[in-house]
């Protein structure tokens, strides 16, 4: 059966429940496009946690080299990396627990959707987390 992401009512859903952003590939270089997502996914208020073995705060965040480095729960794994990289990290985000997968726009692995989805995560592939929360939460997450 073919992937499929799941609903945008699903997906607001996701993203009103989310607290902690992993954001596995996330540059130190403010031109980068990794770096604008997740700087403005801090501004709307979520959790970003740096994965990138390279640095060691970005954003005012302490940065770690894996996910299973990751002292705390972590809602969803946001992905910057090459398809072709994403299973190995499908494995670790169900390994710590991670609610979701998050695939970023141009980013899609079966492989690594099945890993997440057997290990009962939400898996969303080929998306901008920006752009979505934008378009189903554009005045912020409400609070219960």
């Amino acid at each position: 059966m073919a992937f499929a992401n799941p609903s945008r009512d699903e997906i607001k859903r996701i993203l009103e429940e989310t607290e902690t952003i992993a954001v596995v590939g996330l540059s130190d270089n403010p031109e980068r496009t990794s770096h604008m997502i997740a700087q403005a996914m801090q501004a709307k208020g979520y959790r970003i946690v740096p994965v990138n073995p390279n640095a060691e705060t970005i954003l005012g965040e302490q940065a770690y080299a894996s996910l299973k480095d990751i002292p705390f729960p972590v809602d969803v794994v946001d992905v910057f990396r090459r398809s072709e990289f994403t299973p190995p990290i499908a494995e670790e985000a169900v390994a710590i627990g991670a609610k979701t997968l998050w695939l970023q726009l141009g980013v899609v692995n079966d492989e690594a959707a099945e890993i997440a989805l057997q290990g009962g995560l939400n898996v969303i592939m080929d998306r901008c987390i920006k752009v979505e929360d934008s378009i189903l939460l554009p005045h912020g997450k409400t609070k219960s």
